[in-house]
């Protein structure tokens, strides 16, 4: 099963904002919802997808296990919490959230597989992974086991080396903050390229993480926000336009919290 290519993102979303964002999002054409233990948000999610009338088999769900929860007795515990929750007997997707400081990826990858093998999850994979810990993971399950990468990228942070690496080792490659915290929506060059294209200029972020093939999966609480992300999907880049967002790199990382970062590849 490939990760969905376009998503909602939930992070910093709680409560009742979280389900409007969630329940609009479903109306007007998302199926893949992604959140994770740590966010908060699973139970407000959950209602948001029990008041929903789409059949859950066309739906793609991802939840993240939060580092507390990484160890063999209590990843699987941990999950069934988060499907209870989430009002639902399976994930689509379950990630390794952050890899943390403990050298024990060979026990979480085990016991994320194992859930797999439960049937609690339907597919497995890592967020913030280095090539490293990539080979650390391919080691202790299999490539052919990880769906997917999540890491942070966008026009200010393209994580080249590693995108690379994924792309060799058929790892799909997912990006969240894309947009860089509404930071590159700012950039001339970006602002440029969208009224060229009569786009906003976030539908020419995505349209340009869309052409490099990386799943998306851009937050927003208002509906106009998730219909017109959506149609970023419609805008296709000229190659110049996307060598141009392509020189914006700058090594922009926005997200790099001690004790759980690793050491990111150069």
């Amino acid at each position: 099963m490939k990760v969905p290519v376009f998503g909602v993102g939930t992070f910093r979303l709680e409560g009742e904002v979280v389900k409007s964002s969630v329940l609009n999002a479903l109306e007007v054409g998302y199926r893949a919802i992604d959140t994770a233990q740590i966010y908060g948000n699973e139970a407000s999610i959950g209602e948001a997808l029990a008041e929903s009338s789409i059949p859950r088999e066309e739906l793609f769900i991802t939840t993240k296990i939060w580092v507390d929860n990484m160890s063999k007795t209590k990843l699987i515990p941990s999950l069934k919490e988060s499907l209870e929750k989430l009002n639902t007997d399976y994930v689509d997707l379950t990630l390794i959230h952050w890899p943390g400081t403990d050298d024990n990826v060979e026990e979480y990858m085990q016991a994320l597989l194992e859930a797999k093998s439960l049937g609690l999850t339907k597919e497995i994979g890592v967020s913030n992974f280095t090539i490293e810990l990539l080979n650390k993971a391919f080691n202790a399950v299999g490539k052919e086991k990880i769906a997917t990468n999540q890491i942070e990228l966008s026009p200010y942070l393209q994580n080249r080396k590693l995108v690379s690496f994924m792309r060799e080792n058929g790892i799909q490659v997912t990006s969240y903050m894309t947009l860089a915290y509404g930071e590159v929506l700012k950039d001339p060059l970006i602002i440029d390229i969208a009224s060229k294209y009569k786009a906003t200029p976030a539908q020419i972020v995505l349209a340009w993480a869309l052409a490099k093939d990386f799943a998306i999966i851009p937050s927003s609480t208002k509906r106009e926000n998730l219909m017109s992300n959506l149609d970023a999907q419609k805008i296709q880049l000229s190659h110049e336009d996307i060598e141009l967002i392509d020189s914006l790199e700058r090594n922009g990382r926005q997200v790099s919290p001690e004790g759980l970062a690793p050491k990111w590849d150069e």
